[in-house]
């Protein structure tokens, strides 16, 4: 027995069933012939069914033998007992619906061989009782009362159908659900143990994946995006919904996430080999903190670098200025407003800012000490000449593209220059210093910044 049977409204509710018209005693004439007529029963189906039809399997046929059996005494009982129970026959047919879904068959197989089954059955007793000279409104009877069981068997048959798609389904999500938790372990499952719950929850392993992470939806309960396409596994660490999307290399590969994750706002962790997973994690929750704190810069700017990435959207239209989100300052300082809503930020289009944020205290302390003199002019004045010297940095001191950059005329910028050279007790334009001081003026401008707030 697949599972328990508990009843349902149609076997418990028989107040309006055809049989209950049928006179008890006409029960007896039927008994004698339950044998042959289960024979011509399954031999119509094994004829007319060829799905059915396994003449190398015998245990199979007596499946069939003893189902068709089953059913055909439980009707001749109901009509000599109305009130007969319905559970044992249903649950006969609920197996075997059951079983139907396990084979991976759909019902119409099974329907059409309930459609055979009960039409040679009405057609045997028919002429039946046209030889016993039975009267012309019992053959009308019966014909309502096999139509009427009819539908209950293929109902019970149906609901068994139903009942297996949902545990595999559940089954599928729960083995889903372990091959994530065995993706995201720390330190990394055996592969064999991964390509094993692999293959038992359908999902074919890439060479590379990479981690998403969302930022839950209040009211949510912490779940994900609806509706996920099997190429995604989908979770919840750490309290948000995450998503771990294979080949995010190939071409146009982010783009498979647009409808999936429209309107949500989240991370991309990087692109790592299987077994990397946790690093892939790791940096898109790392990524989604800075997000949430209003520490990360725009999306990188296609004006200003063609071959530049930018961040995914996510169900909401760009700002029609063009202007990065959060950004409002010369320099790149970033308000703390949270996390922008509905966009999808990848980490590795924001190395710095997720670097400097590992070692922020560091950073914040060397800005300190190596730009002690801008400082000492004023987070008003010494704000403008550290943006200066960022732009000129990041041009190859190019005054005149640092200058477009911060909307200011090129001599504003060589006057900046100047006085910023006479600041510094080294060289600004020391290739070995660029790095750093590229490194440590975002941070220095951040902290001016909050403490002009």
């Amino acid at each position: 027995m697949t599972e328990l049977y508990e009843g349902s409204a149609e076997t418990d509710d028989l107040s309006s069933q055809p049989w209950r018209d049928v006179p008890r005693e006409e029960a007896r004439w039927m008994r004698p012939h339950l044998p042959d007529l289960v024979d011509t029963m399954v031999e119509g189906v094994l004829r007319n069914v060829p799905e059915y039809a396994r003449p190398d399997d015998p245990v199979y046929t007596d499946v069939i033998r003893s189902a068709v059996a089953q059913g055909m005494g439980h009707f001749v009982r109901m009509i000599a007992d109305p009130d007969a129970p319905w559970q044992e026959v249903h649950q006969v047919f609920f197996d075997i619906g059951y079983g139907e879904a396990v084979e991976g068959r759909s019902l119409e197989h099974l329907q059409n061989a309930l459609r055979v089954a009960s039409r040679t059955a009405w057609r045997y007793l028919s002429r039946e009782a046209e030889r016993l000279k039975k009267p012309r409104e019992l053959a009308i009877a019966l014909t309502e009362v096999n139509f009427a069981y009819l539908d209950l068997l293929a109902s019970a048959a149906a609901q068994g159908y139903a009942r297996a798609r949902e545990k595999a389904a559940g089954e599928r999500e729960q083995r889903r659900g372990r091959l994530l938790s065995l993706l995201l372990s720390h330190p990394p499952a055996p592969r064999d143990i991964v390509v094993e719950q692999a293959g038992l929850a359908g999902w074919t392993l890439p060479e590379r994946i990479a981690v998403i992470v969302l930022d839950p939806r209040p009211g949510s309960g912490g779940e994900g995006p609806a509706g996920l396409p099997p190429f995604l596994l989908g979770g919840v660490d750490r309290g948000r919904p995450c998503l771990v999307m294979p080949d995010p290399d190939r071409p146009g590969g982010a783009d498979r996430l647009t409808a999936t994750v429209a309107g949500w706002t989240g991370a991309i962790g990087p692109s790592v080999p299987l077994d990397e997973a946790g690093v892939s994690l790791h940096w898109a929750h790392r990524t989604l903190d800075l997000m949430a704190a209003g520490r990360l810069g725009g999306a990188a700017n296609p004006a200003a670098n063609p071959a530049a990435e930018q961040d995914l959207p996510s169900g909401k239209a760009p700002d029609p200025s063009g202007k990065a989100p959060g950004r409002d300052r010369p320099g790149g300082r970033t308000r703390r407003s949270g996390a922008p809503s509905g966009r999808l930020v990848r980490a590795d289009r924001h190395l710095p800012e997720l670097l400097l944020q590992e070692g922020w205290t560091l950073a914040e302390a060397t800005a300190r000490r190596r730009l002690a003199p801008l400082t000492e002019l004023g987070p008003h004045r010494g704000g403008r000449l550290a943006s200066t010297l960022l732009e000129c940095l990041k041009h190859g001191f190019n005054a005149t593209d640092a200058a477009e950059a911060l909307c200011v005329h090129p001599q504003t910028v060589r006057y900046r220059l100047a006085q910023l050279h006479d600041l510094f007790d080294y060289d600004i334009e020391d290739p070995a210093l660029r790095l750093e001081l590229m490194l440590l003026l975002p941070v220095w401008l951040r902290d001016a910044g909050d403490a002009e707030q």
